[in-house]
């Protein structure tokens, strides 16, 4: 787009939404071209793998133009609009103006064409597509995402062509795609949210060597420990379940360093802190934000820290730096009545625990007596392990640690 003479124009870039946040994808402009803005008056809504944020104006003036439209991914640093500084509030802005000329409409739809946002250029080139071959329908014939997508699904890429010959080498003849819905179910979009989890899920069962662990726990102590705390709370909140099991596991991170660490190529890094990530479900997905330096709280510390992440992430309102650098995670899909389950490693950490729902069941207990049964608040904690760091032994007593902790009142 042309500037006058008079214009100063402001890029808005796409911010630095914490260290391991290299791209974020535009969820909404709640600004358009035309549109007076003030500085720090939130023009956009962006999504990352790890949080929402609202995009401020760096300055007052008046958007002269989007360079990234609504659902497209774009690399921190780069632009995604233009300010014009120099305009007034109140003035007649282009729009309320007389009509451009075509020159100036053909030079303004020009500069727009040009963007590629990120994820338009990583689908092109996966799928060895000439994107000047690929008819845009953004602003002024910008190739969008829908639109590189529609390119590969019409069959005209490498990729596409090559796959008839690959399918007659194999036995195996995969079902087409269901692109029929007259059935009524129809389609949606998957989510910014949902595709980064989907890619990180992908990229951890390919990076690490899974496998997982399980441990019954009787939880009576646990239990009887909560039936006092909520005697003499006086209406305040009692420590969840999870806030148990996640001291007994920092106070176990303790003992066994091993798996309160990552791995850098050849070398095992251990972490001085405990970083706790707890996986909070919302509506759209999931998010792990981290509790740092764990080992110093008590388990009312921690419960309270579980709860405050967790309704601020449900409210969207955690900071970018909330959710990295964790160390070990813990998931909790016990809470929805989960009996079992094998989580997928949170990168590039080397373990994650989850805990199942607790729940009453007829167990053997030894007594002066001799056995018998007894009804008892049971669980299972189930943990995914990578097998390159550790072994199958390590990951038993560090969970036998935790049993050992929870069923004889040791995590205070």
């Amino acid at each position: 787009m042309s500037s006058s003479p008079t214009e100063t124009i402001v890029e808005v870039l796409m911010p630095k939404m914490g260290i391991s946040v290299s791209e974020g994808t535009i969820l909404e402009w709640r600004k358009q071209p035309g549109d007076w803005v003030e500085a720090d008056e939130t023009i956009a809504d962006v999504t990352t793998d790890k949080v929402d944020v609202e995009i401020p104006s760096p300055a007052s003036g008046r958007l002269a133009r989007l360079v990234a439209e609504a659902g497209d991914t774009v690399a921190v640093g780069e632009s995604i609009a233009e300010i014009d500084s120099a305009a007034r509030a109140g003035e007649a802005h282009p729009d309320e103006d007389d009509s451009p000329t075509p020159a100036v409409v053909a030079e303004a739809e020009t500069d727009r064409s040009g963007f590629i946002s990120p994820v338009v250029r990583r689908i092109a080139d996966k799928h060895s597509i000439d994107l000047n071959q690929v008819d845009g329908t953004g602003i002024g014939g910008r190739v969008r995402k829908k639109d590189v997508l529609a390119h590969v699904e019409s069959g005209n890429t490498s990729a596409q062509k090559a796959a008839p010959m690959l399918h007659s080498e194999s036995p195996y003849q995969p079902d087409p795609p269901v692109t029929d819905t007259t059935d009524g179910g129809g389609r949606e979009p998957l989510t910014p949210m949902r595709k980064a989890i989907a890619e990180h899920m992908l990229a951890s069962r390919a990076t690490s060597a899974h496998c997982t662990t399980i441990v019954e726990v009787d939880m009576s102590r646990v239990a009887a420990r909560r039936a006092e705390l909520k005697a003499k709370a006086a209406g305040k909140p009692v420590p969840t379940y999870l806030a148990f099991v996640a001291r007994a596991a920092v106070s176990a991170l303790e003992q066994f360093p091993v798996l309160n660490a990552s791995l850098d190529g050849d070398e095992i890094v251990h972490h001085d802190d405990v970083n706790l990530g707890i996986a909070v479900a919302l509506d759209a997905g999931l998010i792990v934000p981290i509790i740092p330096r764990a080992q110093t709280l008590s388990v009312q510390g921690l419960a309270e820290s579980i709860a405050d992440l967790a309704d601020r992430a449900r409210g969207k309102r955690l900071n970018p730096d909330e959710v990295h650098g964790g160390t070990f995670t813990i998931t909790n899909p016990g809470q929805f009545g989960a009996v079992l389950a094998t989580p997928i490693i949170n990168q590039p950490q080397v373990a994650i625990l989850d805990l199942e729902a607790i729940v009453k069941r007829p167990v053997v207990v030894s007594g002066a007596d001799g056995d018998s049964i007894a009804i008892r608040p049971m669980t299972y904690l189930c943990m995914s392990w990578d097998h390159r760091v550790l072994d199958g032994a390590d990951a038993a007593r560090f969970l036998s640690n935790i049993k050992q902790r929870l069923e004889g009142g040791e995590y205070e």
